[in-house]
């Protein structure tokens, strides 16, 4: 690499004196507009220093000359929407349920706020679209464990099933095996004739018959002598094929051998109670409810 300053020929631009293989670099100076540009910019961050929060120090930062906070900024406006939202929030505690959904201004704002609710403490075990989990109630059917009117939704959710609340729903699937209750082979006869009640294929009749005098001396006092369930102890409906832990043979032989207890919360010491009656309206409002 040579350096010899000279002018260009063409452009008539001096070089910068760098030449490499024969391609010789123009010294072109920067356009006016693009240096008072950057002149600009240089003033209106010196400014901006001086006007507005900019320089960290040890403990907390330069205030600047009008003293803005984002977070007062944000705190304000969370402010307003809290004022906003409070006439809407108030109609929802002072009002009964079954009357909000003739509001439809109110009824909207629960159904809304529902929903919102719904994302961020529910959707973790029904499902983002409540569509529910083995262990977990699909939310957008009418089948209701207990009971699916607004009043039996909100009761529900604010005392949670076998929760540690004092008012908590209570029903346990008993361990018919496991505590000695049934024996296997009448467990394997049960089992072959819940799979009866919603027509499954492929059964033992002989099974089935044995199965449901079984059925009736040690589980019809919860699911009812006609298997449709009992919502006072949670049982579920055994004859819709609508399954709350798996309806194949050896899911349901599990269930009656281990026993089921799984627990929803309860959301009374979690949440307000405008906030319980906006998730009851939005889920009383996903199967149509009763």
């Amino acid at each position: 690499m040579t350096e010899k300053f000279e002018k260009d020929e063409i452009s008539g631009t001096q070089t910068t004196g760098h030449e490499w293989d024969g391609i010789k670099e123009l010294d072109t100076p920067m356009p006016r507009w693009w240096l008072w540009t950057m002149y600009a910019t240089i003033i209106w961050s010196i400014g901006y220093w001086i006007v507005m929060p900019a320089w960290p120090l040890v403990s907390s930062y330069t205030a600047g000359m009008i003293g803005y906070s984002s977070r007062a900024s944000l705190e304000n406006v969370m402010s307003e929407a809290a004022a906003a939202h409070a006439t809407d929030r108030a109609a929802l505690v002072t009002t009964e349920l079954s009357e909000i959904q003739s509001d439809q201004q109110t009824y909207q704002y629960a159904l809304r706020g529902g929903k919102s609710a719904f994302a961020v403490n529910c959707s973790q075990c029904h499902g983002s679209g409540a569509q529910g989990a083995p262990g977990f109630p699909n939310l957008n059917d009418d089948e209701w464990l207990w009971g699916g009117s607004v009043d039996s939704i909100y009761e529900t959710i604010k005392y949670g099933i076998r929760s540690d609340h004092d008012d908590t729903r209570l029903g346990d699937m008993p361990a018919f095996l496991d505590d000695e209750l049934l024996e296997p082979a009448q467990i394997n006869d049960v089992a072959e004739y819940v799979l009866s009640l919603s027509q499954q294929p492929d059964l033992d009749a002989e099974a089935v018959t044995r199965g449901k005098e079984v059925f009736a001396a040690e589980c019809a006092s919860c699911h009812g002598e006609n298997a449709k369930g009992l919502r006072e102890f949670g049982a579920p409906n055994l004859t819709d094929a609508i399954w709350f832990y798996g309806g194949d043979k050896e899911t349901i032989v599990r269930t009656i051998s281990k026993g089921r207890a799984n627990v929803m919360p309860a959301w009374v010491d979690r949440l307000d109670d405008a906030t319980i009656r906006q998730l009851t309206l939005y889920v009383h409002s996903l199967g149509g409810g009763e």
